[in-house]
């Protein structure tokens, strides 16, 4: 018999920190039931609690008391396996989260989400709330890179314990129908109970996935409304439950769903961006963890370019778990303690130094902009790949953050400027990608709210190369910084407040320190004068 499992609050809520109102909730609960769904899975059961998170990130047993519930329909809810893996042990863990037996709480089903390494702690915890009445599943997650010995292996353990359901989940969205068949295939070697399926839509598959799953014998079978859900999302309630009419022989009555989806969920996915598109499918393709996908696309720091450079790295050093650190992070990114070999005061010390960003203010104003430099000859130093003056004004070239020099590195070496990058700090497969390309080796390292200026590299609060710029600037005892091209983000825009943070911690570094923007610029305390007045 098909059970159909409906997650939207518990996977959805990683857009929007689980934060769902409660009469968006009860309409969601009336049209699951009329929609013929058998399982709501109202949330998390997180045992950590940092940072607000609304209540189906807990989903006590008095928030669904205090919700209207259909009859018949089943509520269940999640815990990570990682929070099984404390000091406190898998039973204490359970132990606090449903203190009740099954009988005094409206949660019947609790499902652990687990990584392989997690197994036992998941059985153990299993185990314990079954003999309280519990019914219980195991979702295993990213299976798609287990092999046959180590699927069947998992089928085995699980077998000897109190799990009613079963489920595997296409974690990275990489898999195939046929895939999906094949795994089957290995669970039942050694699991004979009910099998479950938890499906993403990065390939666009998630809902072929689901139905090849259940044409191979699998009886649960999850989706989310609209598929929201973390990435690409899921399989899609509103089309499983249409197949679900021919397999289970049930009508459901669609309307409510519909005026659910146009009331609520339509705009909210208009607004949060769910979704398969090619980013998700790329991730999908190479194993790479969406939630990437899903930072990139949420941050307008990250550009088209930007986005697939960060794929391609990832898929060479890859990127199943999700890490901040490797998305943003110029720790990880950039090899030991931050040292170098160039001394930029051999070119600075005692010049002027205009540094030329990226903004519409260059090109606007070229020609006053090449006058200047041609009069007064300071040395430029270019952002990245700045070519909107006559590059034979250009000097040096200057990059430092990750992102920018995966995307950049091939523009680079085709580049006659020497590059300025912490070269003896990168790794050894980018500095291949930059070829024979002159590297001025000054070091840098990242100390959020820091700067510190030395001989061959610096310490920045950041590693955007505007801080990287003026660090080196610094460091080489430059007798004045021009900025131009740095006009800044629209009001409201958040990285206007991070530059701004970093130039105020740079200005207030020591006397001297403040640099002057010579085309218009929204920097609020950006120090400004005008390039005609110079």
């Amino acid at each position: 018999m098909v059970t159909l499992l409906d997650c939207t609050f518990r996977d959805g809520g990683y857009y929007n920190a689980w934060d769902f109102p409660p009469a968006l909730v009860n309409d969601y609960l009336a049209a699951m039931k009329a929609a013929q769904v058998d399982v709501v899975e109202l949330g998390f059961r997180f045992v950590e609690n940092r940072g607000f998170k609304g209540p189906c990130a807990y989903t006590t047993d008095d928030f669904i008391r205090s919700l209207t519930i259909p009859e018949g329909l089943t509520i269940g809810v999640m815990m990570n396996g990682a929070d099984l893996c404390t000091p406190r042990g898998p039973i204490g863990a359970v132990e606090r989260m449903f203190p009740d037996p099954a009988t005094a709480t409206p949660v019947k089903i609790v499902r652990f989400a687990c990584h392989f390494h997690e197994l036992p702690q998941a059985l153990e915890a299993a185990d314990w709330l079954a003999h309280r009445g519990y019914r219980v599943g195991l979702n295993l997650m990213q299976i798609a890179d287990r092999s046959r010995a180590e699927i069947e292996e998992l089928a085995r353990m699980a077998s000897g314990g109190a799990i009613e359901v079963l489920y595997f989940a296409d974690s990275m969205g990489s898999m195939t129908p046929d895939d999906t068949a094949r795994i089957i295939g290995w669970l039942k070697a050694f699991w004979s109970g009910p099998l479950g399926i938890h499906t993403h839509d990065n390939l666009g598959l998630a809902l072929a996935n689901t139905l090849r799953a259940q044409a191979e014998g699998v009886t649960w079978l999850d989706a989310t409304v609209t598929g929201m859900g973390r990435g690409p999302g899921n399989a899609r309630t509103e089309e499983l439950v249409i197949e679900a009419e021919a397999l289970r022989d049930r009508k459901a009555n669609l309307v409510p769903l519909m005026e659910l989806i146009r009331k609520h969920f339509g705009p909210m996915k208009s607004q949060y961006g769910w979704g398969t598109n090619p980013y998700y499918y790329l991730a999908g393709k190479y194993g790479i963890h969406p939630t990437y996908i899903q930072e990139m696309l949420g941050d307008a720091r990250y550009d088209e370019e930007d986005i697939l450079s960060v794929i391609d790295h990832l898929r060479a050093e890859g990127g199943k778990k999700f890490s901040f650190n490797t998305l943003n992070g110029a720790r990880e990114f950039f090899r030991g303690a931050p040292c170098g070999s160039w001394l930029p005061a051999t070119v600075m010390a005692g010049r002027e130094v205009i540094i030329l960003g990226t903004g519409p203010g260059v090109a606007a104003h070229r020609p006053a902009l090449e006058s200047y430099i041609r009069r007064v000859r300071p040395l430029v130093m270019a952002l990245n790949t700045q070519s909107a003056i006559d590059p034979d004004l250009i000097d040096l070239r200057i990059a430092c953050h990750p992102v920018r020099l995966l995307a950049d590195a091939q523009t680079h070496a085709t580049l006659p400027q020497p590059l300025i990058t912490p070269a003896s700090q990168l790794p050894e497969a980018l500095r291949n990608e930059l070829g024979e390309k002159e590297l001025l080796d000054f070091g840098i390292g990242i100390e959020p709210g820091r700067f510190e200026f030395h001989d061959t590299h610096c310490v920045a609060p950041t590693s955007l190369v505007i801080a990287y710029a003026l660090a080196v600037a610094a460091s080489g005892r430059a007798a004045r910084i021009l900025m131009a091209g740095f006009d800044g983000y629209p009001a409201g825009d958040t990285r206007n407040r991070e530059i701004e943070a970093m130039l105020s911690a740079f200005s207030g570094v020591g006397e001297n320190m403040t640099p002057v923007s010579i085309t218009p610029t929204r920097y609020k305390g950006l120090r400004a004068q005008s390039l005609y007045g110079l």
